[in-house]
């Protein structure tokens, strides 16, 4: 599939038929809402949702059309029959445990939510235990049209000449208090690595890269400043930079030898001209546009088998890769 015809099929999913599908929801947290939210507006109809509490089935505005089963994963896993799909939306801690149960179970098509993991080895792992099963990660940022229509332009200008992307946190939005404390003490990896994974997808995996890290904050003792550099396998040159006690945003710059891109904020995409400085949006299309970018996208190729050996998804040894990244980036431990 050419980069063309990729980002127009990602702007007609909504004419795809997917109505008769089942899918399976383990997990009843804020990005399971918008999982729901896009399945509804997909016309799928037969969504089982696994939960710890009862009391989540409130926080659902269809709960009418949706089965509920609380008690955790592993106690409801092996009655559910098999579905078309299964998304895993737990806490990231609980991501590779709840997979296990599914493919013990007999559930054979499974999408699990970023990052997967918060080492490398536990998603190695789970590659070693599947045999047919087909296993993607959710890097939802990775079927954006924004991404997709910025590939296509890529290709017309002939080539990516360079790269740099921000990765700075907003430390005031961030809940300390909802996770456990490894995931915040690993947050590159829980949050920033989403932004990292639209990078390295324009641009290539790193040949080789030179990572500094300064600063520190309580829970994140491996730094507060990142600055780094490097040189891709397609020998594209890469910068990155992020503050997370400063102000900033996520965003992507991309340099060809026509026009500079943004991805700022990632939904977005604007350009910029050689020799000009006035910076312009390009309009996108969307399929569903009231629902979380991505998540429509991904489930589809999900759930359209055809499809996705043309435009991938996340397998889990890339998923396994890009946390090894993250790692030099933020100065973590591998375990």
């Amino acid at each position: 599939m050419t980069m063309k015809e990729c980002y127009d099929w990602l702007t007609k999913i909504g004419s795809l038929d997917f109505e008769g599908k089942s899918v399976l929801l383990i997990g009843a947290g804020n990005i399971a809402k918008h999982y729901v939210a896009a399945l509804s507006r997909m016309n799928i109809a037969d969504i089982t949702i696994i939960a710890n509490s009862k009391n989540k089935a409130s926080d659902f505005a269809n709960k009418s059309k949706i089965k509920f089963l609380s008690g955790g994963f592993e106690k409801n896993l092996p009655s559910v029959e098999r579905k078309d799909l299964v998304i895993i939306a737990t806490p990231i801690t609980s991501l590779v445990k709840a997979a296990e149960h599914s493919i013990r179970c007999g559930q054979n098509n499974i999408l699990i939510e970023k990052p997967g993991a918060l080492y490398s080895g536990e998603l190695t792992s789970l590659a070693k235990k599947i045999g047919t099963q087909k296993v993607r990660i959710a890097y939802n940022r990775l079927s954006y049209p924004s991404l997709h229509k910025l590939k296509k332009l890529i290709r017309e200008d002939g080539g990516i000449l360079s790269c740099r992307f921000t990765i700075t946190e907003w430390l005031d939005k961030i809940d300390l208090t909802k996770d456990s404390r490894e995931v915040y003490q690993r947050w590159g990896i829980s949050n920033s690595l989403h932004v990292i994974s639209m990078a390295l997808e324009l641009v290539g995996m790193p040949k080789k890269i030179h990572a500094e890290q300064y600063g520190q904050l309580k829970w994140h003792k491996s730094g507060s400043i990142f600055v780094g550099s490097g040189i891709t396998q397609e020998s594209i040159p890469f910068s990155y930079h992020a503050d997370w006690k400063s102000g900033g945003r996520w965003g992507i710059e991309i340099f060809t030898e026509k026009t500079s891109y943004r991805l700022v904020p990632l939904e977005e995409l604007h350009m910029c001209p050689k020799n000009k400085t006035n910076w312009k949006p390009i309009q996108l299309k969307t399929a569903f546009p009231s629902v979380k970018a991505g998540l429509a996208e991904q489930i589809s190729l999900m759930l359209s088998h055809k499809i996705e050996t043309k435009t991938k998804l996340v397998t889990l040894d890339e998923a396994a890769k890009l946390i090894k990244i993250a790692e030099q980036i933020f100065g973590y431990k591998t375990r």
